[in-house]
């Protein structure tokens, strides 16, 4: 049998990301033409097979190549790379790139080596490597969280419910069950502490109804959307911003109010 290959460390570039997403999400960005083409750009593919092309195409025109060497859903990948443009450091399939997915609770951790031939290719792939896996994890992160907007309807809904049961649904759809939530008046830990609180807001906000100021911001994974609070004619007597963290499956994991603006 032969034995891996083992290149010096001084041969990989190696970089972490964590993703706020779910790692299935994630790895259809491997799988997906639309999807890579959506991270890599326009004129780029991937066959998610073993033996499979992958085709990168840069927006400068210039375009790399390989082949799918390992293919394990959702947990890992591993593919040739070069360029296709001669005298460019690697030639087509020239290296390796090996990609990890493993589960975290916040999200996905993806690592990522590249294994090349001298330290010169290696830092010259540093910083490419870095904007790529950046550039990666925000566009998981827009389809992971487009529903939003919604989402946030129902958190809101769950300020104005009238009963217990409406309140708890609206909750159970919006926010993850160790939310966490801080204002001016509240530092709450767990959903349960926040039902409890938004039962007071008839005793303090009497009449008065929450909702969602236009649409709400998102970059990876954290997001932030304005609010108004309405009286029963209409007018406005509060407004503010809520700063948010979200939860892979979309649901909001941290939220900080802060009134006014």
């Amino acid at each position: 049998m032969t034995e891996p290959r083992v290149l010096p460390l001084e041969n990989v570039v190696e970089r972490t990301v964590l993703i706020l997403a779910r790692r299935e999400t994630v790895f259809r960005y491997f799988t997906d033409i639309e999807r890579f083409a959506a991270w890599w750009g326009p004129g780029s593919s991937i066959e998610g097979r073993p033996g499979g092309a992958v085709r990168i195409r840069y927006p400068n025109g210039e375009t790399a190549s390989g082949t799918v060497v390992e293919i394990a859903p959702p947990e890992r990948i591993v593919f040739t790379y070069g360029y296709d443009t001669p005298g460019k450091g690697i030639a087509p399939g020239g290296s390796t790139v090996r990609v990890e997915l493993q589960e975290r609770r916040t999200g996905t951790l993806v690592t990522l080596r590249h294994e090349v031939d001298s330290p010169k290719t290696r830092d010259a792939h540093v910083a490419g490597w870095r904007f790529q896996l950046s550039l990666f994890s925000n566009v998981v992160a827009k389809e992971a969280h487009a529903g939003l907007a919604a989402v946030l309807d129902r958190y809101f809904a769950a300020w104005n419910a009238k009963t217990a049961d409406e309140r708890a649904a609206d909750l159970d759809a919006s926010v993850t069950e160790d939310v966490a939530f801080r204002d001016a008046y509240a530092a709450l830990a767990g959903r349960a502490e926040l039902e409890s609180h938004l039962t007071l807001i008839p005793v303090y906000m009497p009449g008065l109804t929450l909702r969602r100021n236009g649409e709400p911001r998102q970059c990876q994974g954290t997001a932030v959307v304005d609010w108004l609070a309405e009286g029963p004619d209409g007018s406005i007597r509060a407004r503010g911003t809520n700063v948010l963290d979200l939860a892979p499956d979309g649901r909001l994991a941290r939220i900080v109010g802060i009134w006014g603006g």
